[in-house]
C-alpha cells in the first residue's frame, strides 16, 4: 500500500522534527487517517497551496511548504541571474505556523541563491502585492488561508506584476514539485547564515508608509470626510488578523476620528477565539460588533478577514435591525458611488472602465451602461482582473477605476493586483459619508439603486462533495454536465451554453459556436430565455461545486421565488 510506505518514510526520516513525528506516531494503526494524509499531494495551482495544518503529503507543514518553494526557486532560476537578484517579497498573516512557513520559504530561496524581502510581522495580502511591484521583485509569497477556519493555512505565489501566478507559471512550479522528492531534493540555508550573507532583508514600516500613501491617493470624498470625521461613527473589526493596524491608520488619516475598534478582535490570534470562522461573509462573526453598535448608535460596521483582502459590512435597515450586505451589493454600491462621486468632483476619465467576474452580479453592467462606463468580465480569481488591468496599461485602451468579485473582494487604483480590504474599508467609509450628506444610510442607498436600476439578485450555492474520492467525483460531475447539457431549467429554455474549458459558446437553437475570448477554465455558463444566468464551477480550494444564480426580478419577493426555483431545479441536475 503506497500510503503506508510513504507514511513510514516520513516517520523514519532524519529530517522529521519532533512535533511532526509525534503527530505521525499518534495516527499509527489508523489506516483511514494515514490514507487521507498520504494518498495524494496538496494540489498546487494559480491559487497556490491551501490545506489543513498537519503532517503528511496532503497537509500544510514545513515540508510541503519547502517543496513548493523549491519549485518556485527553479522557476525563478530559469529566468536568469537578474531575476534571482530581484528577489522575492514574503508576507504572512496571523494563522498558526504562518511566520514559520515564511521563514522556511526564505531559507529555501537563499539556498538557491535568491534574495528575500521578509516582512517583520503580519501584513495584509494587498500590501504584499504592492511590495512586489514597489521593490521590483520577480515574485512574492504570502502565507495565508484567507478566511478559512483556524485548522487551515495556505501559500500564495505572486509574479512580478503583483498578480497571482499565471496558469503557465503555476504548471512549471507544479511539475518541479512533482519531480522533486520532498526530503532528498529540497535544500535550505540556515537562517542566521542567510541573514548574514544578505539573502534575507527584513522590511517594515517604510513599506507601510508607501502602501498607505497609495491607498489614500484613491480617496474621492476625503475633503467631505474631514468635515464630519469627528462625529461620524464607524465600528471596525479585523477578526484577529492583519488589518488590525493598517486599516484603522488609513481611516484615521482620512479623517475618521470617531472610529471604534472591537477590542476582543484586535488581538492577533490564529485560533480566532471570538468567531466560529473568521469570514466577513458570515454575520455571526459580527455578534460582538453588533452589540457595540447598538450601544454606540452606529449605522456601519466594517470587518476584514485574517489576511485583509476581503471586506464585509453590517448596516442598519429601515426597521433598525442590523443586517449584512452581500459582496455583490457592496460591489454595486461602490461602483455607483465611485462613478457618481468622480463625476461630481470632475475626476471621471473619459475612458473609465470597471472589471468584474463572470459570476458577479449583472447589475454592475446596467450601472456602467447608463453612465457610459466600459465594463469587462473576466474569469473568477483576481489574477484575471490583474491581467485585464495590465492590458489597459500596455495598450492605453482604458483607465481602470474599480474592480470587484462577488466573494467580497474589491480594488481601486493600480498600486496592487489583488483584492484589498484596506482600500475597500476606506471607500466604504467615505461612501457612507457621501450618503449621510444626502440624508441616507447605506441601506437606503442600496434600496435606491434597486429602484433606479432594477431588482437584481444573486445566490451562491455550495454543494459539498465528501469522501477521499471527492476530486474524482467533482470531475465526473462536471464531465456529465458537459456531455448532457441541460436544454431547459425549471421549464425555462436554455438558449446558449458557454464552456470556458473549451473556450466556446454554443447557441442551442442554431448550433452556432463562437469564442468566449477568455482563458480556459473549468466553468459552465447557461443563458436562459428569461435573461437569467446559471453558472457552475468546482471550487479551487475546497471539495465542493459552486452554483451561481444571477437573476433579475420585479421586487425582492419575486427575486427570491426565481432564485428558489432555479436552485431547486439545478440541484436535481447535479445528483
Amino acid at each position: 500500500m503506497g500510503c503506508m510506505i510513504e507514511y513510514e518514510r516520513w516517520l523514519s526520516s532524519p529530517l522529521m522534527d519532533e512535533q511532526n513525528k509525534r503527530e505521525l506516531q499518534s495516527i499509527k494503526g489508523d489506516n483511514a487517517e494515514i490514507e487521507a494524509r498520504f494518498n495524494s499531494m496538496l494540489e498546487f495551482g494559480t491559487a497556490g497551496l491551501r490545506g489543513i495544518l498537519g503532517a503528511g503529503l496532503s497537509r500544510m507543514n514545513i515540508f510541503t511548504v519547502r517543496q513548493a518553494t523549491q519549485g518556485l526557486a527553479s522557476l525563478i532560476c530559469s529566468q536568469g541571474k537578474e531575476a534571482m537578484k530581484r528577489g522575492v517579497a514574503i508576507a504572512y498573516d496571523s494563522r498558526h505556523m504562518s511566520k514559520e512557513f515564511a521563514s522556511e520559504s526564505a531559507r529555501v530561496l537563499a539556498a538557491a541563491g535568491i534574495r528575500s524581502f521578509v516582512f517583520d510581522e503580519l501584513r495584509p495580502t494587498p500590501e504584499l502585492s504592492f511590495t512586489v511591484r514597489e521593490l521590483k521583485c520577480i515574485a512574492g509569497i504570502n502565507v495565508t488561508a484567507s478566511h478559512n477556519p483556524k485548522e487551515y493555512n495556505g501559500y500564495k505565489v505572486y509574479w512580478e506584476d503583483g498578480a497571482q501566478l499565471s496558469p503557465d507559471h503555476a504548471d512549471i512550479v507544479l511539475k518541479e514539485i512533482r519531480d522533486n522528492d520532498i526530503f532528498n531534493d529540497i535544500h535550505t540555508m540556515p537562517l542566521d547564515k542567510a541573514e548574514k550573507e544578505g539573502f534575507i532583508t527584513y522590511i517594515g514600516k517604510e513599506i507601510d508608509e508607501k502602501f498607505i500613501a497609495n491607498v489614500l491617493a484613491q480617496s474621492i470624498y476625503g475633503d467631505e470626510v474631514k468635515k464630519v470625521g469627528d462625529s461620524f461613527k464607524i465600528i471596525y473589526t479585523p477578526f484577529h488578523g492583519a488589518g488590525y493596524r493598517i486599516v484603522p491608520e488609513v481611516l484615521h488619516r482620512l479623517g475618521f476620528n470617531n472610529l471604534i475598534c472591537v477590542p476582543e478582535q484586535m488581538v492577533i490570534d490564529g485560533d480566532f477565539p471570538t468567531v466560529v470562522s473568521p469570514n466577513p461573509e458570515d454575520k455571526d462573526g459580527f455578534k460582538i460588533a453588533i452589540e457595540m453598535a447598538k450601544k454606540e448608535d452606529v449605522d456601519l460596521i466594517i470587518g476584514t478577514d485574517p489576511d485583509s483582502d476581503r471586506t464585509g459590512i453590517i448596516v442598519r435597515d429601515s426597521a433598525g435591525e442590523y443586517i449584512s450586505l452581500t459582496g455583490n451589493q457592496v460591489g454595486v454600491l461602490l461602483t455607483d458611488y465611485i462613478i457618481s462621486a468622480r463625476i461630481e468632483k470632475g475626476m471621471m476619465p473619459k475612458d473609465a472602465a470597471v472589471i468584474t467576474s463572470i459570476v458577479s452580479t449583472h447589475m454592475t453592467a446596467e450601472i456602467c451602461r447608463r453612465n457610459n462606463v466600459a465594463i469587462y468580465e473576466v474569469l473568477t480569481g483576481f489574477k484575471f482582473i490583474g491581467e485585464k488591468m495590465k492590458e489597459f496599461e500596455d495598450t492605453g485602451s482604458n483607465t481602470f477605476i474599480f474592480a470587484f468579485e462577488e466573494s467580497y473582494g474589491y480594488l481601486a487604483g493600480t498600486y496592487a493586483r489583488d483584492k484589498d480590504a484596506v482600500i475597500a474599508s476606506m471607500l466604504i467609509a467615505e461612501m457612507a459619508v457621501f450618503y449621510k450628506q444626502r440624508g441616507m444610510t447605506l441601506y437606503d442607498a442600496i434600496c435606491a439603486l434597486y429602484k433606479k436600476y432594477g431588482y437584481f439578485a444573486e445566490r451562491t450555492v455550495s454543494i459539498k462533495i465528501t469522501g477521499n474520492d471527492a476530486q474524482i467525483r467533482m470531475k465526473n460531475l462536471m464531465a456529465n454536465l458537459r456531455e448532457n447539457s441541460p436544454r431547459s431549467v425549471a421549464d425555462v429554455d436554455v438558449i446558449a451554453a458557454r464552456d470556458y474549458l473549451k473556450g466556446e459558446r454554443v447557441n442551442l437553437k442554431t448550433g452556432e459556436k463562437t469564442s468566449t475570448n477568455l482563458p480556459s477554465s473549468n466553468v459552465l455558463y447557461y443563458e436562459l430565455a428569461d435573461k437569467n444566468i446559471i453558472v457552475v464551477r468546482p471550487s479551487g480550494t475546497e471539495p465542493k461545486v459552486k452554483l451561481y444564480l444571477l437573476i433579475k426580478g420585479a421586487d425582492a419577493d419575486d427575486a427570491k421565488n426565481i432564485l428558489d426555483k432555479y436552485e431547486n431545479a439545478f440541484r436535481g441536475l447535479l445528483k
